[in-house]
């Protein structure tokens, strides 16, 4: 199994309105986002200096998505969000291993020297990836976010570059 990540491009467009509109990705992902398939696009036709939407490969094939942005250029912070596998690919720890190609690339190859991430409270799934990851939980927003009829937490998470082993 090879797992792999690479910037998202026009052709890959249909792949991810499917990704991001599945049944068991949508409820997951930030409110706030445009997931249709304008804010999709939009979002692979981003300057690649501010952020961008990648694509995760599994064996040469699309698999999943996630996405970065630059969250402060001085200190040199990036945000990632958006992680999604698609179902097919699912059980295997395919994201796991993209969050730790897109930390170096993030890192080692952009010169970033933090990556956060935030994850609703109730979702625990996630919580336990960015841990097997190596990001590290950093605090809680209490009631933070609106979320259906009630109020969410939100998660907050971090890896810094002295964080990721001299070999990675």
């Amino acid at each position: 199994m090879t797992v792999a990540i690479r910037a998202a491009r026009p052709a890959d467009l249909e792949f991810l309105v499917e990704l991001y509109a599945d049944e068991d990705v949508r409820p997951f992902l930030a409110a706030s986002g445009s997931y249709d398939r304008d804010g999709i696009a939009a979002k692979v036709a981003q300057d690649p200096e501010a952020g961008g939407l990648l694509v995760v490969e599994l064996d040469g094939e699309p698999a999943g998505a996630m996405g970065w942005e630059l969250g402060n250029r001085r200190s040199r912070i990036a945000r990632v969000s958006g992680l999604a596998v698609h179902p097919r690919s699912r059980g295997r720890r395919v994201a796991d291993e993209a969050a730790r190609l897109l930390q170096q690339h993030l890192i080692r190859e952009l010169g970033f020297h933090r990556i956060e991430l935030e994850i609703y409270g109730f979702n625990e799934r996630a919580q336990r990836h960015a841990e097997r990851a190596g990001f590290v939980r950093e605090g809680v927003k209490r009631q933070a976010y609106a979320r259906g009829d009630g109020w969410v937490d939100g998660v907050l998470y971090a890896l810094v570059a002295e964080d990721l082993e001299p070999s990675d």
